[in-house]
């Protein structure tokens, strides 16, 4: 499947909640991935370019200043180059990359340390994760709808009263800056990447991309059942897919993440992604920045089976035993970080 045939889901008046339900569902179930574009409703332009301005400045500070907010257990932080492994079994050294995780604010405040070229920005910050969660409240009402879940259980209402309790511990936004690789450095393609091949952790993404600065690569659902994963089997995903050329800014990127692949007996994929340097910038790889918003439902909430006769119908792809002893989602979160961060083994 060519690249630019990942479904784009289209947010502006015109298309019925029905419509939009039954395209995300078809979308989420088939690739794992999506394209959302005309959200400017839930998430101004503006808003966006202001959060990838402050992502470059924090970037650009001495090391010094990064280490006052170096992640911590809790998964809210700094991490430096390298010292994440998103794929151990194919990498020959750590992700080339460095992020800052930042957890919701309450009452307008960070429950973090922050870096000082963050502050007079807290505002700016806050906002953006809270239109962030509105998308996410709005996406996941519509899963819901196209899922058919029980009214008696909880109707369009089933994930999103599972996600809109703001908590600093759930749902985190992700600054990711992606150096330049220029001659001479260390940088191997075949054994190295930007992002090692991994699937997300929580119930989605929403990944925001700078224009010029592709990277993002998926592996098919069809070639993970094959167990096909030669250089041939990924696809880079175009920033702008076709018809989005003259948006305002790119669509935002959506995938699902592993607890509600989980969650829906596999009804919706989990699909494997990367971000590599690409072919044609493999001589002088520039700087990629992007910003991910990693939803994820209240701690606490324990991942029961979706009352959804369309999950039921599905083939059950998660054992017994696993469904026998549920576990919370905050268990499953951190099940996933110990494996990730090394120096939290």
């Amino acid at each position: 499947m060519p690249p630019d045939k990942i479904p784009v889901i289209d947010l502006s008046s015109g298309t019925t909640e029905f419509q939009l339900a039954k395209q995300l569902v078809d979308a989420a179930s088939s690739y794992g991935f999506a394209y959302i574009r005309n959200f400017q409703e839930f998430i101004p332009a503006d808003a966006i370019e202001k959060l990838f301005e402050l992502s470059r400045k924090f970037f650009a500070v001495p090391t010094e200043e990064k280490n006052l907010c170096r992640i911590l257990e809790n998964n809210r932080g700094w991490t430096a180059m390298h010292a994440e492994t998103l794929d151990s079994k194919s990498q020959r050294t750590g992700d080339f990359k460095e992020a800052i995780n930042i957890g919701h604010f309450i009452d307008g405040k960070p429950q973090q340390p922050i870096p000082n070229v963050f502050l007079g920005h807290e505002k700016d910050i806050n906002q953006f994760q809270i239109f962030c969660q509105r998308l996410t409240l709005k996406l996941l009402t519509l899963f819901a709808q196209g899922l058919d879940i029980d009214e008696e259980a909880g109707g369009s209402d089933w994930f999103a009263s599972r996600h809109r309790e703001i908590s600093p511990r759930d749902s985190i936004l992700r600054l990711l800056h992606y150096p330049p690789i220029t001659p001479g450095s260390d940088y191997q393609p075949n054994v190295d990447f930007r992002a090692g091949a991994h699937t997300d952790y929580g119930s989605l993404t929403l990944l925001f991309q700078k224009p010029g600065q592709p990277g993002l690569e998926i592996l098919l659902p069809s070639h993970l059942d094959s167990n096909k994963e030669s250089e041939s089997s990924w696809d880079l995903l175009p920033i702008y897919p076709s018809g989005t050329e003259f948006d305002p800014c790119p669509p935002i990127v959506m995938n699902i993440g592993d607890l509600l692949s989980f969650w829906t007996n596999g009804v919706l994929k989990s699909t494997v992604h990367r971000v590599i340097v690409p072919q044609s910038d493999k001589e002088n790889a520039q700087t990629r920045y992007s910003m991910a918003y990693f939803a994820h439902p209240i701690g606490s909430t324990y991942l029961e089976a979706v009352p959804s006769q369309i999950v039921r119908a599905h083939k059950v792809r998660i054992s017994e035993t696993s469904r026998q002893k549920p576990i919370t989602a905050n268990e499953h979160l951190m099940s996933r970080l110990r494996v990730t961060y090394r120096e939290m083994d």
